[in-house]
């Protein structure tokens, strides 16, 4: 849970702020050197965001402060940055015994309450990393959760912005993703499940280090965000899309190295976790502010615990994968914990869980095994690693201990699953549940089915019948009754197209329904080629645009038909016709991207149109044509039956 209380800094109190961040590196650094932190007692414990859908259309549901208003009684439950997200924040436990069982059931009954109060606001709670029925334009401003923090961290994200597109988001796997976008609330696409570990001073820097190591792995396993806007993307997306998201980097010439805000990081770290902080008060320009009013080193040179404000607002402006995080127990002692940012929502509490065993102990596992992980791996080969997993998931190739390639499913089945239950056993968990929490990795290993192998196969499967907005329809349709009955992903069936009961297209926007993959000529092109296009693509209309991507024209059968009926009779007009340019309709009628398809509908009936082409912008965006209509008619017809 974030500082409430952020402003965007002035000048003035720019130089205030730094002074209160230099003042609180000092005095953790004098609490670090004098052994003030706890070490006698490890906590675990975790943060879950989750995304709210309208009850009917499934689509994202802007309602997460009625929502709240229903749960003030409980503190744990908190705003995200999107009007369509919340999230939820669980007891920090000792780790050992019954901590991971107690933490599963508290997730468990905090979100049945979460979805009561949802479902009076006509609304489901869906775990994922990137909701499927998310559109581009649910990110706008308007949906950004009306909190002062929010808006204050948009703006100064904004303000360091310096490419004139805006944000750009550029993405490639089965299909390919490249658009722009006015503000950085792309990174409210991004859901997690954020974990936390309590760690000595002593041991930080090796279990960090170790935490960078297996993150890939882990990675690979968890994933479960293949899906962004109707595109078959990474496996992971969010790892991409939350870093270009919040990039406000430029190009430079030399090939200059900056580092993005939301890093893998750098290097291995050596001596401390202030090596971390340095090196982000460092690179990082202070973004936000917040009024402080305590003096940390007066307060060290008291001997009482300060709260370090000033760092706590940096660090949370910086996001690191494995982020280092400082807090005070409710024993008034200094801990600190490092927080595994890495993992998606979903795609059920199991599954979650699961994921966050297998993380802890790994952790515990390796911590035991190996005394310093810098000794087996190199820190490229640790980066590149989890490029790779969020790139191709369970299907990844990882480099190894003595540079060996291993799979992802033998590296998990035949070496890090013993680690993790060594290292569970070592805690002191109860062994039926790290039994039943491992079985879920190591069977999700065994069938190859993550959450991400499950979207992109149901996906792939269901557009081979139905439009890309009724597939993702009928995949969130299909989370939200198997979160409900908490079978583990990797036992999800393939869904069907049955499977979805009451479709509602209802507010569909052209944008979502648009054919994108387009087939266009230029006005120079000869009729010869576009009788010949149009015979071999099945196409009734071919747009003609310019070398800049301009909608200059539309050819459609019907002209082509007349063409060639006429073509050779006497005081025929069109006997000299030779090219695109001399038969093509100028100035057709066309559509916006956000035109709904209700409006579409009518203009199309009224003009007896065949088809519109949809213009953003002056460039050529996409086609609709009757035919699509006719598909969703047909879909909505045999759901009658």
């Amino acid at each position: 849970m974030g500082e409430e209380k952020v402003n965007v800094p002035t000048a003035e109190s720019h130089s205030a702020f730094t002074h209160h961040l230099l003042q609180d590196v000092q005095a953790l650094e004098y609490m670090l050197k004098h052994q003030w932190f706890e070490t006698d007692t490890i906590r675990i414990g975790a943060e879950q965001e989750m995304c709210l859908v309208d009850r009917k259309t499934l689509k994202p549901s802007p309602k997460n402060i009625n929502v709240l208003k229903r749960l003030k009684q409980y503190p744990w439950a908190t705003t995200e940055i999107a009007r369509f997200n919340l999230e939820t924040n669980f007891t920090p436990r000792t780790f050992g015994g019954d901590a991971l069982r107690r933490m599963e059931e508290e997730n468990m009954e905090q979100l049945k309450i979460v979805k009561a109060a949802a479902k009076a606001s006509s609304a489901h709670i869906v775990l994922t990393g990137i909701l499927p029925t998310l559109r581009k334009f649910d990110l706008a401003l308007e949906n950004l959760t009306p909190k002062p923090r929010y808006l204050a961290l948009i703006e100064a994200i904004k303000a360091q912005q310096k490419n004139e597109r805006g944000f750009e988001l550029n993405l490639q796997g089965i299909d390919e993703l490249h658009i722009h976008h006015d503000s950085p609330l792309l990174e409210a696409c991004n859901t997690s499940y954020q974990v936390h570990l309590q760690v000595t001073p002593d041991t930080f820097v090796p279990l960090y280090n170790i935490a960078q190591a297996i993150a890939a792995p882990t990675l690979a396993m968890a994933a479960n965000s293949p899906l962004v806007f109707g595109k078959r993307l990474w496996h992971e997306s969010r790892i991409a899309l939350f870093q270009q998201s919040l990039d406000v980097r430029t190009s430079k010439e030399h090939m200059r190295q900056s580092e993005p805000r939301v890093s893998f990081g750098t290097r291995w770290l050596d001596q401390s976790i202030m090596e971390i902080y340095k090196e982000d008060i460092a690179r990082f320009r202070v973004l936000l502010g917040t009024e402080i009013d305590e003096d940390s080193l007066e307060l060290v040179g008291q001997k009482k615990i300060p709260k370090l404000r000033a760092l706590q607002v940096h660090n949370g402006t910086v996001y690191r994968w494995n982020r280092p995080c400082y807090g005070i127990s409710e024993n008034g002692m200094p801990h600190l914990r490092i927080e595994n940012r890495v993992l998606p929502a979903g795609p059920t509490v199991l599954d979650q869980t699961a994921n966050a065993a297998f993380w802890l102990g790994l952790m515990m596992g390796m911590a035991h095994e190996y005394k310093d992980i810098r000794e087996h791996l190199s820190f490229a080969d640790v980066k590149d690693n989890f490029s790779k997993a969020a790139k191709f998931g369970i299907d990844t190739q990882f480099t190894w201990f003595n540079n060996r390639k291993v799979s992802c499913r033998d590296l998990i089945l035949h070496e890090l699953l013993p680690l993790a239950y060594k290292g569970l056993q070592a805690r002191g968990i109860d062994q039926p549940d790290i039994e039943r929490y491992l079985s879920v990795i190591q069977e999700r290993a065994e069938v190859h089915q993550n959450g991400a192998r499950w979207l992109l196969k149901s996906f792939t499967s269901l557009t081979e019948r139905v439009n890309r907005d009724e597939a993702v329809t009928i995949l969130t349709s299909q989370m939200v009754k198997c979160q409900l009955e908490q079978d583990p992903v990797h036992k999800w069936p393939i869904p069907k197209v049955e499977d979805l009961k009451h479709y509602r297209p209802v507010g569909l926007r052209v944008e979502e329904f648009m054919e994108t993959d387009l087939f266009t000529v230029r006005e120079a092109d000869l009729l010869e080629l576009v009788a010949d296009l149009m015979d071999w693509r099945k196409l009734r209309y071919l747009p003609v645009e310019d070398e800049h991507g301009h909608l200059c024209g539309l050819i459609t059968t019907r002209k082509l038909l007349r063409y060639y009926i006429q073509k050779g009779r006497i005081n025929n007009d069109m006997n000299d016709y030779r090219t695109v340019g001399d038969l093509m309709i100028r100035n057709p009628t066309t559509v916006s991207p956000q035109t709904t398809i209700k409006e579409a509908m009518h203009l199309m009936r009224g003009g007896k149109l065949g088809c519109l082409p949809v213009v953003k912008d002056n460039e050529l965006v996409g086609i609709i044509t009757e035919m699509d209509f006719l598909r969703v008619a047909g879909r909505l017809i045999e759901r009658l039956k």
